[in-house]
Order: structure tokens, then C-alpha cells, then sequence
């Protein structure tokens, strides 16, 4: 398994944001209970992970491409990335990503090809690296960039059906994305990172059926009450 500088970065951007959530929760509620400022967290975290990371997927998808005259030679896993996103030289009329239906273009744009694989800066690299484990996110898939507007600008309680909805289609056509053979690609990038939003929002929804429970039964018992007094 190899770890490299965008690996790190990548991973230590993750941390950064939670440490974020976890100081602004410090300055914010220092006296809240536990249960109330781990709750804080994730909800901070959340928002900070859908308008940062993803956020920059879409700025990737929608501002960096690629043309015949632009495309830098390259090597290793990023040529091999920029190679399976390409079905023929950028700039050509024939160019075409293997994640549009025949005819369509992203943007309409038939000389560019869209999407982080193409990009230089930290946010490209990070998608770059991440798309190593699933390419869809190195390019610009329909069903995954839909997906990413309505997480960014929406979220919250869609964010069960949106964590499904970007794998589904894999699972049924039997993962041609995905790279399941390192590690670091399967249960950090994939397993980890996505279940983050199956594992947590269920937990939220306990303590919420928890809490209303509650709310309903002391109101049961107040009523009981009143009718001895009565």
C-alpha cells in the first residue's frame, strides 16, 4: 500500500476540518454535555465537509478542464487516471468521457473534457487521489455530479438516500469504477469516509425517537397525574 504526500494531505485535510468543528464547539457550547456537543461536531463537520470538499468537486467539475492545447504529459497513476477518462484526444470533436451517454457533452462543450484529473491545484489533487479508489470522481459523471448539487445545497436529511444512490449503481453493475484491491482505496476512502454518513445520522435518529419517547411519556405521566388530583 502506498501513502504519498496527497494521501497525507488528504487525509490530514479530514482531520483539519473536525478539529475545526471540535474547537468551535469548545467556544461555542463549553458547558454542554457530551451527547449535545458530539452531536454539535457532526452537524459542524458535515456542513464543513459538503461546502469544502465536495463544494470543490463541483468547482472541479464546472472550471477545470482540459483542451488538445492545455493537456500536460504526465505519469504514473495520474496518466493511467487521465487515460481511462478519455476515449480519445482532448480538443477533438470525437473526444468523450466514458461517463456521458453517446452525443452528450458536459456543458454542451465538445473540446473540453471536465473534471478534476485535469486540474493542478490541492482541491484537484485531492479529488484525484480519492478517484483512484472510485475514477467516477475524476471526471464528470451525471448521476454522481446531480447528486453532489443536491448534497451540497441541500443534504442534511437526504444524506442516507444520497450515501446509497452513489453506490447502487455500482453494486449493480459490479463495481467497474471502484478499485477494491488496495487498502487504503476500500476501507478508508470507500468504507470509512461514506459510512460516516450511514453510521452517524442513524445514531442522530436514535437519540431523536430517544428524546421524543421520552417528551411523550413524561407527558403520559403528568396526564395520570392530573386525573388522581381530579
Amino acid at each position: 500500500m502506498k501513502i504519498d504526500t496527497t494521501t497525507v494531505f488528504s487525509l490530514l485535510s479530514t482531520v483539519a476540518l473536525l478539529l475545526i468543528a471540535y474547537i468551535t464547539s469548545l467556544r461555542l457550547l463549553p458547558r454542554a454535555a457530551r451527547k449535545i456537543r458530539v452531536l454539535y461536531i457532526w452537524h459542524l463537520f458535515d456542513a464543513l465537509t459538503h461546502f469544502v470538499f465536495e463544494g470543490s468537486f463541483l468547482w472541479n467539475c464546472f472550471c477545470v478542464y482540459s483542451t488538445s492545447s492545455r493537456i500536460a504529459p504526465t505519469s504514473g497513476l495520474l496518466s493511467t487516471l487521465r487515460s481511462a477518462l478519455t476515449s480519445a484526444v482532448p480538443g477533438d470533436p470525437g473526444a468523450k468521457s466514458p461517463f456521458l451517454p453517446p452525443d452528450v457533452y458536459f456543458l454542451g462543450r465538445q473540446d473540453r473534457l471536465y473534471g478534476a484529473a485535469y486540474g493542478t491545484g490541492p482541491f484537484s489533487r485531492l479529488w484525484q487521489e480519492y478517484a483512484r479508489a472510485d475514477r467516477r470522481w475524476g471526471g464528470v459523471d451525471l448521476t454522481v455530479v446531480s447528486l453532489e448539487l443536491l448534497t451540497v445545497c441541500v443534504a442534511g436529511p437526504m444524506a442516507l438516500w444520497i450515501c446509497f444512490m452513489t453506490f447502487a449503481p455500482e453494486w449493480l453493475s459490479g463495481s467497474p469504477n471502484l478499485d477494491t484491491s488496495n487498502f487504503m482505496y476500500t476501507w478508508v476512502y470507500l468504507f470509512f469516509f461514506n459510512t460516516l454518513w450511514v453510521w452517524f445520522p442513524l445514531w442522530v435518529l436514535f437519540e431523536a425517537y430517544q428524546n421524543i419517547n421520552g417528551a411523550f411519556a413524561q407527558t403520559s405521566d403528568l396526564a395520570r397525574q392530573h386525573e388522581k388530583l381530579t
